[in-house]
């Protein structure tokens, strides 16, 4: 559940008011879940809080509902799969701003099959969003200046755990050890500009992403944290928010896991819960792409 901004206040419950005065963000897939809640995060330490996605309704409807309709709050549509909308999105923050220090490339999906059902065609899908558009919009906006006023750039990239492989989701896994291999790397090559580049691994959180996946699936996805329960949104939230505080520099190049100590599972595969009666891993049933799309 993601609390709104009108729930209780504009204040963050855990950081001092004002951490991120005058500072600008950006959040890719803003518009729901894990993006939505640290945008209203970001909001509620002082940032002003740009959100996109390729849906328009339901950026202005996040802007409009969940984030209180607050002057640190906007949108804009775009897909960040597209080099030159990246190149948009990044400008079109920067006009109405006048800068941009925090990047969260939180935007990323997948789908639910075994790893021998893959074909090249979803391999490419969940390359071009996963490690293409967090690269598009990473690239932009550095290249655009990111962090160019006082204290610096932070980029946030959000990946996945767990790190010893992902059953299920072996395009997923893939797409997302890249990005955590580009994030040190891209900490290393901007380090002169003054960006902190670092990467959260976030486990299963209780969003309506999870609405998608089978039955089994997500019966199932509390039982494997140690921790027994789901994440909290605002669990996430937080530690965006420290990632986009002056404590980013020094962890520039890491990547934080905060899965509820999933990292830890081990067992055999498929692991109790997860088959179905047939005993098969299930397959998630995919929606036509919108033509264009």
């Amino acid at each position: 559940m993601i609390a709104s901004m009108s729930d209780d206040d504009d204040r963050s419950e855990i950081f001092r008011p004002g951490l991120l005065d005058g500072m600008v963000a950006l959040v890719t897939g803003g518009g729901t879940g894990l993006g939505l809640a640290s945008a209203i995060e970001l909001a509620r330490c002082g940032a002003s809080v740009t959100i996109c996605g390729r849906r328009a309704e339901v950026l202005e409807e996040a802007v409009k509902g969940r984030m209180g309709g607050t002057a640190r709050a906007d949108w804009i549509s775009g897909d960040v799969r597209d080099r030159q909308d990246a190149e948009r999105l990044v400008e079109a923050v920067l006009e109405r701003n006048g800068r941009l220090d925090i990047l969260v490339n939180n935007a990323g999906g997948q789908y639910f099959t075994p790893a021998e059902a893959i074909v090249a065609k979803g391999w490419r899908a969940v390359w071009r969003l996963n490690v293409g558009g967090i690269a598009n919009m990473a690239e932009a906006a550095v290249e655009a200046g990111l962090g160019s006023g006082d204290g610096g750039g932070r980029i946030v990239n959000v990946t996945l755990s767990p790190h010893h492989g992902m059953p299920g989701m072996a395009h997923s896994g893939a797409a997302r050890a890249t990005v955590e291999a580009l994030t040190q790397e891209w900490a290393r090559a901007w380090a002169d500009r003054e960006v902190a580049v670092t990467a959260v691994a976030a486990g299963h959180f209780d969003t309506e992403a999870m609405s998608k996946y089978p039955d089994t699936v997500r019966a199932g996805m509390a039982r494997s944290v140690p921790m027994q329960r789901l994440g909290r949104p605002l669990e996430h939230a937080w530690l965006i928010a420290l990632l986009c505080s002056p404590l980013a520099r020094a962890l520039s190049g890491s990547t934080i896991t905060l899965d509820g100590a999933r990292d830890n599972w081990f067992g055999p595969w498929p692991p109790p819960g997860l088959t179905g009666e047939s005993g098969e891993v299930p397959v998630e049933e995919r929606r036509a792409a919108p033509k264009g799309g």
